[in-house]
């Protein structure tokens, strides 16, 4: 029996499902206690807009209103200034940023959203780390 292609969650993939079944750590890529924070120069302070602990970023992580888990992800220091915002930002645990690749966070997404396959992730903001599983789902 042939499968049918649009059937196929990677269908539209880089990557195949074998290049992220297992278990995959990405480190440093959550925000942590030691994330990067702008100084004001003439002050030697942080700016309060990014004054930040790492339970608000968690909290706010997990109050996204979406289907799919989200993370916290540090904020470049640069965003940081130019839009005055947070030293964080969510996003979903796949995301490109802390996979370290687009081809990554597509591969991701589908088996994510496939039946196919058991997907968990654990975020460690202590370390920053972000581990995640992938199995298929027959043998999970």
């Amino acid at each position: 029996m042939t499968k049918d292609p649009a059937e196929d969650p990677f269908n539209d993939c880089e990557l195949d499902p074998e290049a992220i079944l297992g278990t995959h750590t990405f480190e440093d890529v959550l925000f942590t206690d030691d994330t990067k924070t702008p100084v004001n120069v003439l002050t030697g302070e942080t700016p309060a807009h990014s004054q930040a602990t790492l339970e608000e970023a968690k909290v706010f992580a997990a109050s996204i209103d979406t289907e799919t888990p989200q993370i916290a992800l540090p904020a470049s220091v640069e965003s940081q200034v130019e839009t005055q915002s947070k030293p964080y930002t969510a996003a979903a645990f796949f995301h490109f940023k802390a996979t370290g690749s687009l081809a990554r966070h597509r591969a991701y997404h589908a088996a994510y959203e496939s039946d196919a396959f058991a997907v968990d992730f654990e975020a460690d903001y202590e370390s920053g780390d972000l581990t995640i599983t992938v199995e298929r789902a027959d043998e999970s």
